[in-house]
């Protein structure tokens, strides 16, 4: 059996080193203060949030989406939170019918209302069915919060908020996007419901 001791530190470095990062990072720290002010109004407004991305983002889209409309640490009333990719006839039917791209954007048309909110993720910041729908949000309007990796993509002008955690690597972004999140919903939680962690 070959040592995998030196590339499981090595991994382990790294998301540590990206974490450490976005810690001394005053912007980001910023946004993500701020990201939790909207939702917390968001939700004490009668809004909904919603939530879309590819792949290993919209594993961690249907995850977020389930901390808010299930629970995180308390039991409490549940949140009007959804992932937007999980209805698969719809998703099948709509990729089919007319492109991939539109699969988030029309669903928003059917269902989102002004003032609601969507958490828009994609490592790369260039995921054409994400950019649909977040075009799809700003003539409703729905205000757009970004997950991205460094750069932003062209997802970095597009959103109301951008957290796009300093590195290229796409499996460290996604586990930087699950801290954030968690964090965010475990502060949402603690300030809509008024308890401590």
């Amino acid at each position: 059996m070959r040592p995998f001791t030196e590339a499981i530190h090595k991994a382990f470095q790294e998301s540590i080193r990206v974490k450490t990062e976005i810690l001394h990072h005053p912007e980001l720290m910023a946004t993500i203060e701020e990201v939790v002010d909207l939702m917390v109004n968001t939700f004490q407004e009668g809004h909904r949030v919603y939530f879309c991305g590819n792949g290993g983002s919209a594993a961690d889209a249907q995850h977020l989406a389930a901390e808010l409309s299930g629970r995180f640490y308390i039991d409490r009333r549940p949140l009007p939170a959804e992932a937007l990719h999980c209805n698969t006839s719809y998703l099948t039917a709509v990729a089919n019918d007319y492109s991939y791209e539109e699969v988030y954007a029309r669903l928003l048309r059917a269902m989102a209302q002004p003032g609601d909110v969507l958490w828009a993720l994609s490592t790369s910041g260039n995921s054409r069915n994400v950019i649909r729908a977040i075009e799809v949000a700003q003539q409703i309007p729905v205000r757009v919060i970004g997950f991205t990796g460094r750069s932003g993509g062209a997802m970095k002008h597009m959103c109301d908020y951008l957290i796009n955690v300093p590195s290229d690597d796409t499996p460290r972004i996604q586990e930087a996007h699950m801290l954030i999140g968690h964090t965010i919903c475990q502060l949402t939680e603690q300030v809509l419901f008024g308890y401590d962690a």
